[in-house]
């Protein structure tokens, strides 16, 4: 009982008033500022000065709950530099790639909210923190991107600028009209309302493929309407050139027997289909 009549218990219940009033003076103070800042600045600026600002709070309230249960700040200052040391050597990892997450932070190649490629993953970015990116793929997945990863790897970012140019590759037969079918082309990105006036659509001729002239057709949109920009035009397409009669080819093979004969049409045929002057010349005493 002793033990328990020398504890000091008025000082452990300030010290425990002070770190639960940190925490709610950090939660009320990030909230306070993450609306002033919410239509001033970006999202992840907002973000980031929001965790600052509950972190600095609660720290600081941290540190006189210890001085208030009467620990020394010179011992408990010492502790943490030797446990930040021997922490340092133990997650060499962690702190690369917290020094990456502030080179993100001041370089600021994407935000929250913007659709990136990594690699070979793609996604909407929905945190960024000290050690990692979170994204959200367009499947629903939720991917974790270590930031030291980020710094050293080719980011593509998809929403970076307000519209998007979109290039379509159309195969026409050989002996379609290329001007005709350009023209048809530019009409329908005329028409179209998902497609911008201004950069203007434009058509080249790309390639003579094995079956097919190739050309593409490059128009720009919104960035917000990609997807639908992209499938309403390919319909479009598909529906104007069978409407004009114009050939979209697929790859053929023609057999060719030389510069002086013409190439011979070869035929399967079914099995009903086969007589016997279709059959080969067998020897009877063979």
């Amino acid at each position: 009982m002793k033990v328990f009549t020398d504890i000091a218990w008025g000082q452990w219940i300030s010290s425990a008033f002070l770190v639960v009033l940190g925490l709610f003076l950090g939660s009320l103070a990030a909230r306070s500022v993450s609306r002033f800042m919410a239509q001033r600045t970006s999202r992840h600026h907002t973000v980031m000065v929001r965790r600052l600002v509950f972190y600095v709070i609660v720290v600081l309230f941290f540190v006189a709950a210890l001085r208030e249960a009467g620990f020394s700040l010179d011992v408990v200052l010492g502790a943490a530099g030797i446990l930040t040391v021997a922490i340092g050597f133990a997650s060499q990892t962690s702190a690369s790639n917290m020094i990456s997450g502030l080179f993100l932070l001041v370089e600021k190649p994407f935000e929250i909210g913007d659709f990136i490629e990594v690699d070979a993953t793609l996604g909407e970015v929905v945190g960024i923190d000290m050690l990692s990116v979170k994204l959200r793929t367009p499947d629903n997945l939720y991917v974790r991107i270590p930031n030291e990863t980020l710094i050293k790897t080719r980011v593509v970012n998809r929403s970076r600028f307000p519209i998007r140019r979109l290039d379509l590759t159309v195969g026409i037969a050989y002996a379609e009209d290329v001007e005709r079918v350009e023209s048809l082309l530019l009409d329908l990105a005329e028409k179209n309302p998902v497609c911008l006036e201004e950069p203007k659509p434009f058509t080249l001729v790309t390639a003579f493929g094995p079956s097919s002239v190739d050309l593409q057709f490059s128009y720009w949109v919104p960035k917000e309407k990609v997807l639908e920009g992209r499938s309403g035009m390919m319909v479009a397409i598909k529906k104007t050139l069978d409407r004009e009669g114009i050939e979209i080819p697929f790859p053929h093979t023609s057999v060719y027997a030389g510069s002086h004969s013409e190439p011979f049409r070869v035929q399967l045929l079914g099995p009903e289909q086969i007589t016997e002057k279709d059959l080969p010349d067998v020897d009877k005493d063979s």
